[in-house]
């Protein structure tokens, strides 16, 4: 029997790799290099569009205990994101390209996976994983919405790069926050009088039409639907004066050298390569006009000379109304034979899509074996992510990330935040492990 997985992002890649390893034919279906969606642009798997970053990878953190699990559940991405991963600090940041060839050349060497490429139209009937991201071509997205019912969207940005010998070492200098880890970041300071002409020329500039490719929600390019977690920094600063300094522009944790004292505000670049040409500006996602991001984004002290390589974009992201459709092991409630995974189920994150396709795959290779999936506890993070995309209470659904909150309490009250969120780590770990083996995916 061959099964179909649609899809080879993050979320098909693990859910592909899955099904291979448990002895299950997989028909993997990509629509790159025949077909690019307006954010992708390289015609590898598990291409990183937004940002570099996996996030923390500390086990008192969200992302962190999320990788930690992973990691148990025998992750692809993970494995190949240690071969490939450049300094970050205390996150895990990987280089975009060696990446996702690592990944590519890892499928395509698989016995049991058969990689077809071209777009996919029609819904499929049975024993497949839906993971065509929140990109999903205009044409398989109606033949969803046909079968689901209809779906919801919101919209998504990604940050600038630059080349490593543009920037001005004279103004910017290399640092981490609080001095924990190696100053992997390059940081751009900002007097009080340097941060108003930045603001000032952000909440102005122009932007770009969203409507070029958003054919199946017109009404939010007047109107955007933005993702909290992936807001554009110009829709952030308009907020509020301050609110780019309590967010991508925060100055706590920093000293300037040149004054030994804390900026006024600072913006951060990491790394985007391992050889390290290139850096991404830290949480400054934009659908600012290319003109405009050479203008605003040259305020930047350090990067007055900046060579952009790649302009930030944004684009409609679409998910689906999961609470409704799905249930905890990304199964549709109404086809048993019907998985999805990724983003377009409403997570929120590149590992938090990798890891719902470790559970779609691990779930739909035990339906084919005759057991019934395994539900992972909701003490993990794993776990808890799968039951809030299933959660039926949820009326107005919105993408969700890992975060500590979706963990239930402890059984005794902790009060310090750090300690509490160690425990409850180490709770998820120990859960995660002693089902481990009846998940079915542990190496």
């Amino acid at each position: 029997m061959t099964v179909t997985v649609i899809g080879a992002g993050l979320a098909g890649v693990e859910a592909a790799y899955v099904l291979a390893r448990l002895g299950i034919k997989v028909r993997l279906h990509e629509m790159k290099p025949v077909k690019y969606s307006p954010a992708h642009t390289h015609s590898g798997f598990a291409e990183l569009v937004c940002s570099n970053s996996l996030k923390a990878d500390r086990l008192s953190t969200a992302g962190g205990l999320l990788k930690a699990e992973m990691r148990i559940l025998g992750s692809l991405t993970l494995e190949v994101a240690a071969l490939t991963k450049v300094p970050a600090g205390g996150a895990l940041a990987v280089d975009r390209v060696a990446f996702s060839n690592e990944i590519t050349r890892r499928l395509k060497a698989e016995p049991n996976i058969e990689v077809v490429t071209g777009e996919v139209i029609e819904f499929p009937e049975n024993n497949a994983v839906i993971a065509t991201g929140p990109l999903t071509s205009d044409s398989f997205a109606e033949s969803i919405k046909r079968e689901c019912g209809g779906f919801l969207s919101f919209y998504d940005a990604a940050a600038p790069i630059v080349t490593a010998d543009s920037i001005n070492t004279e103004k910017a200098f290399m640092a981490v926050r609080y001095g924990k880890g190696e100053p992997d970041y390059i940081n751009c300071p900002f007097t009080q009088e340097e941060y108003d002409v930045f603001y000032n020329a952000l909440i102005t500039a122009e932007t770009a039409p969203l409507h070029e490719f958003d054919s199946l929600d017109t009404d939010s390019a007047v109107s955007p639907n933005y993702y909290e977690g992936c807001m554009p920094a110009e829709a952030l600063a308009k907020r509020g004066y301050d609110s780019l300094r309590f967010a991508c522009m925060k100055p706590v944790g920093l000293t300037e050298p040149k004054t030994g004292k804390r900026p006024y505000a600072a913006i951060q670049l990491r790394k985007e390569n391992a050889s390290g040409t290139m850096y991404n500006i830290v949480g400054f996602q934009t659908n600012l006009k290319f003109g405009e991001q050479k203008r605003v984004f040259s305020l930047i002290p350090g990067l007055e000379n900046a060579e952009f390589v790649r302009y930030g974009v944004m684009h409609r992201n679409t998910f689906i109304d999961s609470p409704r459709l799905l249930d905890n092991n990304f199964m549709q409630r109404s086809n048993s034979n019907i998985f999805f995974a990724g983003q377009i189920t409403g997570v929120e994150g590149y590992m938090e899509s990798a890891a719902s396709g470790i559970i779609a795959g691990a779930a739909l290779a035990n339906t084919l074996h005759g057991t019934p999936p395994l539900t992972l506890p909701i003490t993990t993070m794993t776990g808890a992510l799968a039951n809030y995309i299933s959660d039926k209470t949820v009326i107005n659904f919105q993408p969700m990330g890992a975060n500590m909150g979706l963990l239930p309490p402890l059984d005794d009250i902790v009060k310090g935040k750090q300690e509490r969120y160690q425990q409850l780590a180490e709770r998820a770990i120990r859960d995660l492990k002693d089902c481990a083996e009846r998940a079915r995916v542990k190496k």
